[in-house]
């Protein structure tokens, strides 16, 4: 067997690139900050997480149509007086039952009853954020806002129930302060399902991100379905 060319019994050595003890001073920052784990504040400490305000469109629009409805139907009996025509019946028995019914009337009173509970609720409206649906999540910065639907909330906290040994059925009913979650065992002791219940729940409430976390209620039975 030859050998090849070039390796007469002499070796030659290779290269070698001795790594520096001085430590590598490159900035990080700009490849590793988008992959880590975004930063969760704790509990009570999202300021300025308040509710999301609702649009309103529904309610908004229907008093923007009846005013509508209400000053076209002025203004056409106002232009036909105008043009000496006669006034619309309504609008003379209008006047003229205004004109002769006392204050105290029952149907007065009736009347003045609708209008001020019309105003009031447009008060109401007006002033208070709705949106009770949403449930606002933790701001991890400040240009950004975001809420969690109580339905998926609720879905999340029975998935996690679920997942707990000796539990057949969950029920959960999430609300602004509380969440209500009912659990049906047909295994294990009760009170060893309530505890891994109450820290499993606990975790996933945490994990859900909201400003405000809900107080867990939770409840545990024995299954009464008959064995066949």
């Amino acid at each position: 067997m030859s050998e090849p060319q070039g390796s007469e019994g002499t070796t030659q050595r290779l290269p070698v690139i001795e790594r520096s003890a001085e430590p590598d001073r490159r900035d990080d920052s700009a490849t590793t900050a988008g992959y880590g784990p975004p930063v969760v504040p704790e509990a009570g400490t999202a300021g300025g997480a308040h509710r999301f305000w609702s649009a309103r469109r529904v309610p908004a629009g229907l008093v923007a149509l009846l005013l509508l409805l209400l000053a076209g139907i002025f203004l056409y009996d106002i232009a036909a007086v105008r043009a000496h025509r006669p006034a619309m019946h309504w609008r003379r028995t209008l006047s003229g039952q205004l004109a002769t019914r006392p204050l105290d009337d029952t149907w007065v009173l009736v009347g003045a009853g609708v209008a001020a509970a019309l105003g009031l609720w447009l008060l109401v409206l007006a002033v208070t954020p709705g949106l009770r649906g949403v449930l606002p999540m933790s701001r991890t910065h400040p240009d950004v806002r975001a809420g969690l639907h109580r339905d998926a909330a609720a879905m999340v906290l029975r998935d996690r129930a679920m997942e707990v040994a000796g539990v057949q059925s969950a029920r959960v009913r999430m609300r602004r302060r509380k969440a209500d979650v009912r659990a049906v065992s047909h295994f294990r002791e009760l009170d060893d399902v309530r505890a891994d219940l109450d820290a499993s729940l606990g975790e996933a409430v945490r994990g859900l991100g909201l400003a405000r976390p809900p107080a867990l209620s939770v409840h545990v039975a024995r299954s009464t379905g008959k064995k066949g």
